[in-house]
């Protein structure tokens, strides 16, 4: 009985310095969403006036470019997927890794060739533990990426859309992150970033709403070639904000749910534990008894 009271101490004690962490990386989770959250807050309406600013230029002209004309046969389109270096984050990246997977499953449906660009390890451990080539990768910076992060990654695509598919080039560009919407939401999408669609301005228009006109300097496709890396630049290291609050969020909840889960196995153990040290009390209490009884029946036999 005293051997089971020690293995339950002793699983006590891990389970408590595990609670102990869990519950610091909670923390840590929970002060760096704030952090994420004015990351977002301060990209977001840049992007956003800057997809504006792209599509206006592509509806006040008729030049065609990479970033508005559509191929008349899309041969091969590329994806690039935003996940976490670290893990301990529920099914934040697995989430998003299925996001992904369906995705090339529709653009390979409708005949696409399908080239793969991943940000984050888990990512990259996932198709290279089933040896899946990608076409390039980036890791160390998905928990606080920079804008030179984004840039970085933006190169090899912009290089991509802007080659003939027969020298390695790609018809469409993909995106796939997870979207934070608040604390406990955080949905993966994926979006198509080239070529621009221009259906929502299109039905402004239909609504009656009077668009703009521009006049272009040098040219419209000058204007176009310049917006072009800054426009995938911009949406690449917004939807890297987004991925990053929502991974510190998704933790936050992952570490939560494992601290109060560590609470209750401690409850558990302990009443265990007692249970064990009454059994015990018990048995010895018996023993003393019973020895007590056993030497007033000698001590009574020897005085007949």
């Amino acid at each position: 009985m005293g051997a089971q009271l020690r293995v339950y101490k002793r699983r006590i004690r891990s389970v408590t310095a595990t609670k102990k962490i869990t519950k610091a990386m909670e923390m840590i989770a929970a002060s760096r969403i704030v952090k994420a959250q004015r990351k977002v807050a301060a990209s977001t309406p840049y992007a956003t006036e800057l997809t504006r600013a792209v599509t206006a230029v592509a509806t006040g002209s008729t030049t065609k470019h990479p970033l508005t004309t559509e191929a008349e046969t899309p041969a091969r389109a590329a994806i690039l997927l935003i996940t976490s270096d670290r893990g301990l984050a529920g099914g934040y990246s697995s989430n998003a890794i299925k996001a992904a997977e369906r995705l090339t499953d529709r653009l390979r449906g409708e005949g696409k060739e399908v080239v793969t660009y991943v940000i984050g390890r888990k990512g990259v451990a996932y198709y290279g533990f089933r040896e899946r080539k990608l076409a390039d990768s980036w890791t160390g910076f998905t928990d606080s990426p920079t804008y030179a992060d984004a840039k970085r990654a933006a190169a090899p695509l912009i290089e991509a859309v802007t080659q003939e598919t027969a020298e390695g080039g790609v018809d469409e560009l993909h995106i796939v992150f997870t979207e934070f919407v608040s604390m406990m939401t955080q949905n993966p999408v994926d979006d198509r970033m080239l070529p621009l669609s221009l259906d929502a301005t299109k039905e402004d228009a239909g609504k009656g709403e009077i668009l703009p006109l521009f006049d272009f300097e040098p040219s419209a496709e000058d204007v176009l070639d310049a917006l072009l890396p800054r426009y995938v630049e911009s949406r690449i290291y917004n939807a890297l904000l987004q991925a990053a609050a929502s991974e510190h969020a998704a933790r936050r909840r992952a570490m939560k749910s494992a601290t109060d889960n560590a609470g209750e196995l401690i409850k558990t153990l302990s009443r265990l534990a007692n249970a064990a040290r009454q059994a015990e009390i018990t048995q010895e209490i018996s023993e003393i008894v019973g020895g007590a009884s056993a030497l007033a029946d000698a001590t009574a036999g020897s005085d007949k």
